[in-house]
């Protein structure tokens, strides 16, 4: 696993949380999760439909208030801050949600260049040229910082939500089913560019995927939702053995089995 160890040996916890319920109504999504987050690994977080993994992110982000438990993000509760840090906490990551959310009426590079101006103090021709080494940061050639997202194929889309993302040098990137819709060209693609990144900046990178090849490819961890919270996250071959029927049928199934085949001779 590719996880920063902290002074003590032990890895640091980006994420932690603990005893999560979360709750709509009678409906209980989750009963005593908990998860840890390490710094500098890449952990895929997997689940049936209606595990509540889109709910998981969106507490993490402090987008939905815990119904009992607590999530701490780089140490901090952000419901418990006041506005000032809270919005310190929120630069230090970024989102990839699963459409990409670009602002349709904006060009690559306005969308790129709208955390900028509102989080930062830099001029438009400093929030320009930051915006276009994010944009060649998600591998996008230059070109591509005039269009707007209409004019963007799928996968050119991902780079452009991704870029943004980026955009305020972000400490670790929640990604929500980045390669959903993509062709497998264009997937594995965008998985080499989330490694690629992933080691040249250091980044911790929390990834919700029904994508089998991505999990084989550069998941250091996966993190399996059933039942109401985490059964388990560990290294893929450690859970690919975990007895649970979902795991049996999600890993085993042709698929499971094609996708290991494939990362086995790589």
């Amino acid at each position: 696993m590719n996880a920063v160890a902290s002074r003590n040996g032990q890895p640091e916890a980006i994420v932690q949380v603990r005893g999560l319920r979360s709750q709509f109504g009678s409906q209980v999504v989750h009963e005593n999760l908990d998860l840890d987050v390490y710094r500098g690994e890449i952990l895929g977080v997997v689940g049936g439909s209606g595990s509540g993994k889109s709910v998981l992110l969106r507490t993490i982000l402090g987008l939905r208030r815990p119904d009992a438990g607590s999530v701490r993000l780089f140490g901090q509760d952000l419901h418990a801050l006041p506005p000032a840090a809270r919005i310190a906490v929120e630069r230090r990551f970024g989102v990839l949600f699963q459409d990409g959310a670009l602002f349709s009426s904006l060009t690559v590079s306005e969308n790129v260049r709208v955390p900028l101006m509102e989080h930062t103090s830099l001029s438009l021709h400093d929030a320009l040229r930051v915006a276009a080494l994010k944009i060649a940061l998600a591998d996008l050639p230059p070109e591509t910082r005039h269009k707007y997202p209409s004019e963007l194929s799928g996968g050119m889309r991902k780079r452009a939500a991704l870029a943004r993302a980026l955009a305020l040098d972000p400490e670790i990137v929640f990604l929500d089913e980045p390669t959903s819709g993509l062709d497998p060209i264009a997937a594995a693609s965008f998985d080499a560019l989330i490694r690629a990144l992933r080691d040249a900046l250091g980044l911790t990178v929390f990834m919700i995927t029904h994508d089998l090849d991505s999990l084989h490819a550069i998941c250091d961890r996966v993190a399996v939702l059933a039942h109401k919270r985490v059964i388990v996250a560990d290294t893929l071959d450690k859970v690919e053995r975990f007895d649970d029927p979902w795991i049996r049928e999600y890993f085993g199934g042709p698929r499971g089995r094609a996708a290991e085949a494939i990362h086995a001779m790589t």
